[in-house]
Parts: structure tokens; sequence; C-alpha cells
């Protein structure tokens, strides 16, 4: 049975993207307890907003399927059905990554 989640708020959950590259370029391999988490991944899902003083909502700027960037110590990690998550505000996301030529 799959577990879903639905973050709070302004709350975002994302998935580190993982890097292939476990060789040097001098050709020694890294461990993966040696290697540094990636700071880019994949928006999962999103909250409704952050609640303004008048009541409204404000939206998200990231939507589900964004590529983000997120400094190196954000958000909490979480794991769910084996799968290690972030979950983090949406202002400690630095930036939303758009590649060149990708197809809409």
């Amino acid at each position: 049975m799959a577990t879903t989640i639905k973050p709070l708020h302004d709350r975002v959950i994302i998935k580190r993207l993982d890097e292939s590259a476990e060789k040097t370029a001098g050709g020694l391999f890294i461990p993966d307890s040696a290697k540094e988490k990636p700071q880019e991944g994949k928006v999962i899902a999103v909250g409704a907003g952050k609640v303004r003083e008048d009541g409204s909502r404000q939206t998200l700027d990231v939507k589900e399927g964004d590529r983000v960037l997120f400094g190196k110590y954000s958000g909490s990690e979480i794991k769910l059905d084996g799968e290690e998550f972030l979950i983090m505000r949406e202002d400690e996301i630095l930036g939303i990554i758009e590649r060149a030529g990708a197809a809409a």
C-alpha cells in the first residue's frame, strides 16, 4: 500500500535528484557515505499556500514537477515507503531550474 502525503500551508515535498557520477576524474570511486547530497530536486507535492492576515491564501510559485534548487541544509528529511524526501517551506527554495531547449 502506497503512502500519500499532502504538505500543509506553504510547505513543499521534494525528492532529491541523484547524481550519476560515482567516480572522480582520477578514477577513484566515492562511497555513498562520503558523497555530498545534491541540492537539486523535483517537487512531488505542494501545500495550498500561506494564509494571509485577511484570511485569503497566497498561492505558491512552485508546482508539482518543477525542478528546484535549494540550500545545502534546507528542509527536514523524511522517509516514506523506503524513499527519502525533503519537506521544506517555499521560502527555503532558491530557484526553479528551467533547461534551455526543454520540450514543453
